[in-house]
């Protein structure tokens, strides 16, 4: 029982009775609801302002979203809808809006537009609060941003004015799903990955010191499993037990231990067993594409570099391996004598190659591959002899740079080779071996050659120097 100036409030089984004290008597005025005097969880409104344009060019009206849908939805699930631009706190502008981003219980989160302020006040948010933030987004406005794919966000429509259509089903489904955050464990991927996360403590602490010794003891022995084989890697990942859980970086160095020994099975069913966040990062969708590629899945392998490129843009490795997808199903179809379907297929080796030396004029790889080509079509490409310089300059560079590894000092072979100059050629090899860290480059190298020489050979044109070249490459990736 709780008394306050004369008002007396009665806790019943169900409800609150709001009571009148008069004198020494008590006199019930009415029933209330607990809601009545106990008030609701804030939800705070994560979204764009106004009316913005989407990718589709449409204009999206989100003050009516806001007020159709959103906090309609809210207030539904018996919760206060608070929106960022509605704060009227004084003091610094960002001061509220943190607040509310540590303090409010719930939050919705609208991602339609990749609106830049959305998605910092999102980042702030699943470093702080481990559940209960709800994501949304408006369907025909463009693909999500890759990173935000793999998180569960609850799609709306819009009308052609740009306001929430089919709003009843909608409203009723974010409801739901508010309701739903009541009984989140953990929402955030960071707190997901992060074991403990934002706990430091002295005991979290020693007990992270003591899984980093661990990662880097697994690395030295992968390290040591690379030259040993297949066998000796995939020992080391039993040891690991769930690779979903396991410290990222040992997960990546055991993805790029088997495509040292030429795992790649292992490889592509590595991704599948990876965190969804780990194997939506570009890294591990390109070495995906090229182990799909080279496990004979070449139509998959397209698809995923293909899917990459529309949602992260050209890049010079995703279009580099591209290119190699395109020149395996030349060469097959070259030995399988479909000539026509072979010259398709070349000039579309070609042009990814290209691509991917337009996206990053300064990686040379992309840029290596597109004019051997160019040199072995028939007749050759004459783009060649503009391409060639530059190629050489970025190579040029990056060896001047301090930088160059061993796919630069290969580039400055195949150049020289190219150009029918033998000490160049012999001086690059010498360089390229010295910086040979796995067997399947120098084999890649000396298909590439390889190549060359069989298209001079058609044409007359014989170059045993080159020959012995390929021959020292090849025995190279046999070790």
């Amino acid at each position: 029982m709780k008394i306050s100036r004369g008002i007396v409030i009665v806790l019943g089984p169900c409800l609150l009775y709001l009571v009148h004290q008069t004198g020494d008597s008590l006199e019930v005025t009415r029933p209330i609801h607990k809601e009545d005097i106990m008030p609701q969880p804030l939800c705070f409104v994560l979204m764009p302002f106004g009316q913005k344009p989407c990718a589709s060019g449409a204009v999206i009206d989100f003050d009516a979203v806001y007020r159709d849908l959103i906090g309609p939805a809210i207030a539904q699930a018996k919760m206060d809808p608070i929106r960022a631009d509605e704060e009227v706190t004084g003091g610094i502008i960002h001061k509220p809006m943190f607040e509310r981003l540590i303090l409010c219980e719930y939050a919705v989160c609208d991602l339609t537009t990749a609106n830049a302020n959305v998605f910092y006040e999102l980042g702030l948010r699943h470093a702080l609060r481990p559940a209960t933030t709800v994501l949304i987004f408006a369907t025909g406005t463009g693909q999500l941003p890759f990173d935000v794919r793999p998180l569960r966000a609850l799609p709306y429509r819009l009308d052609p004015e740009g306001k929430p259509a089919g709003v009843a089903d909608a409203l009723a489904l974010l409801a739901g799903r508010l309701e739903e955050a009541r009984g989140v464990s953990v929402d955030s991927p960071v707190f997901q990955l992060v074991e403990g996360f934002p706990d430091i403590q002295r005991l979290k602490t020693d007990v992270f010191r003591d899984r980093v010794r661990y990662s880097e003891e697994i690395k030295r022995r992968l390290a040591t499993a690379r030259k040993q084989g297949v066998e000796a890697v995939r020992a080391i990942q039993q040891e690991l037990c769930l690779i979903r859980d396991a410290d990222a970086a040992v997960v990546i160095d055991l993805f790029l231990s088997y495509r040292a020994v030429k795992a790649w099975d292992e490889m592509i069913a590595l991704v599948e067993a990876m965190s969804p966040p780990l194997a939506a990062t570009v890294m591990v969708q390109e070495q995906l594409g090229l182990a799909l590629n080279r496990a004979g899945r070449s139509e998959e392998a397209e698809q995923v570099l293909l899917e990459l490129i529309e949602r992260r843009g050209p890049s010079s490795e995703t279009y580099g391996i591209l290119g190699r997808v395109y020149k395996d199903r030349w060469e097959s179809a070259l030995k399988a004598g479909e000539t026509s379907l072979a010259g398709g297929l070349l000039d579309r080796a070609i042009r990814a190659y290209l691509s991917g030396f337009e996206a990053d004029w300064r990686d040379a790889y992309p840029g290596i591959n597109a004019v051997t080509l160019m040199e072995i079509r028939n007749p050759p490409d004459p783009r060649r002899e503009e391409v060639i310089p530059v190629v050489a300059y970025a190579v040029s560079r990056r060896i001047a740079g301090g930088r160059a590894d061993y796919w630069d000092h290969a580039s400055r072979l195949e150049l020289a080779v190219l150009a029918r100059r033998e000490d160049a050629a012999r001086a690059a090899l010498a360089d390229a071996l010295a910086s040979l860290r796995e067997g399947w480059e120098a084999e890649t190298t000396a298909r590439n050659l390889r190549i060359i020489r069989e298209a001079r050979t058609e044409r007359g044109e014989a170059t045993p120097w080159a020959e012995s070249i390929e021959r020292e490459l090849a025995q190279k990736a046999e070790r």
